[in-house]
């Protein structure tokens, strides 16, 4: 059976895979003007800088596409010595498909927001800060681009880490490649949920296997475009983590459980029994880890908030697990609180009404500002704990957050 929450992105929500909208200037005029982005800065005391690979691996067929290698984009965001000009919070052709699809989501036309025109929080190619580095590795939800989760991303980097975040192309909604060239979302005949777990799998290793290769001292880029001097050399691949959104949460826990190179990984919101009709199937579910997770739910979707003792799959890997674990809860969060959304709708409705409904079914009631520095706060926490040994106080929860366990 496959799983609402983490479809939600593909389903109810892939419309605001592509949002470009118009605000009237001034009704006098008649002026449209598209609505600019704008992000929280991420807090941390570094600039930060990022770039992409284009990674092709040879050795796998594409098991969305038979007869061709599989084939991804990353980002990797790292602390930089100085602020350079920002790079693209979307690249132009996925900002084209995501905006398309996001305009029908929030009912409006196609050109309201600028998506093309928007900026991340990364300077392009920004002169790398030396010294070893811990690296966290990022997965977005289905459907969604690796984009769309820019603020905790950025966040990190700038408290001092490397974050590496994967499009899992022909899943996501489009994927930009060298060359002008994207691909969209291909799926094959339901049901694909096994398929898209056990690819997001083998696409997060591949990903760690590239980045020992960039830490040799070679490119892995395909094509050997140029990096910033000194990015392999701040990996220090002894300490790596791993989080994601949703079936990104998912591949996350897959990847702690079954890779002994993950040392900690956060789930937030995605069940772990994707795929299978019985949770307690699930390999990581019935295997569980002695290594420390972090589970972040949503509040309400159909029996109650999304935490160990609601979701059995939750409960199931939470039981089998002992090693540090934790469960925190967002009550008035829906299941986009985790990513972006949370301050992007928030911020268009200071230019147009967004669908009341929509907003009850991504971000709910929470207030903005504080579950915002909740994600600033607790998922940098969790990796100081763990990947640097710097403990934090578990026992007072913030604001619009519950603690569980």
């Amino acid at each position: 059976m496959l799983n609402r929450r983490i479809l939600l992105t593909s389903a109810a929500l892939a419309p605001l895979a592509g949002l470009t909208a118009l605000r009237t200037a001034g009704a006098s005029t008649g002026v449209a003007v598209p609505v600019a982005i704008r992000l929280p800065r991420p807090t941390g005391p570094f600039p930060v800088g990022t770039t992409e690979l284009h990674l092709v691996d040879a050795g796998r067929d594409d098991p969305f596409v038979p007869g061709r290698p599989r084939e991804l984009m990353i980002s990797i965001w790292y602390p930089a010595r100085r602020a350079t000009a920002p790079a693209a919070y979307l690249p132009p052709l996925t900002a084209e498909v995501f905006g398309a699809g996001a305009a029908e989501a929030l009912e409006q036309p196609v050109g309201m927001i600028d998506w093309a025109g928007a900026k991340s929080h990364g300077g392009l190619l920004a002169p790398v800060l030396p010294g070893k580095r811990p690296v966290v590795l990022f997965s977005p939800g289905f459907g969604v681009p690796r984009g769309l989760a820019s603020i905790s991303v950025a966040e990190l980097a700038s408290r001092g880490y490397v974050v590496v975040t994967v499009d899992h192309t022909y899943e996501v909604s489009g994927v930009e490649f060298p060359g002008n060239r994207i691909e969209v979302q291909t799926l094959p005949p339901a049901p694909y949920a096994m398929l898209a777990r056990t690819t997001r799998f083998a696409d997060l290793r591949f990903a760690l296997d590239s980045l020992t290769r960039l830490a040799r001292g070679e490119n892995p880029d395909a094509e050997h475009r140029r990096l910033p001097n000194g990015l392999g050399a701040i990996l220090d691949l002894d300490r790596i983590g791993s989080y994601g959104h949703s079936a990104g949460g998912l591949s996350s826990i897959d990847l702690l459980v079954a890779d002994p190179r993950i040392h900690a990984a956060i789930d937030l919101d995605g069940e772990l029994g994707y795929g299978y009709d019985d949770p307690a199937d699930a390999p990581t579910v019935a295997k569980g880890t002695n290594r420390p997770f972090l589970l972040m739910g949503s509040g309400a979707i159909g029996p109650g908030p999304h935490d160990h003792r609601t979701d059995p799959s939750w409960g199931l890997f939470w039981d089998h697990s002992t090693g540090w674990k934790r469960d925190l809860n967002l009550p008035n969060g829906r299941h986009y609180s985790f990513v972006d959304y949370q301050a992007l709708i928030p911020w268009f409705q200071r230019f147009f009404t967004v669908p009341p409904e929509l907003i009850a079914n991504t971000i709910g009631t929470a207030n903005a500002d504080q579950v915002l520095h909740v994600m600033r706060t607790y998922i940098p926490a969790f990796f100081d704990q763990h990947l640097r040994h710097r403990p934090h106080d578990w026992t007072h929860a913030l604001p619009e957050t519950k603690f569980i366990a």
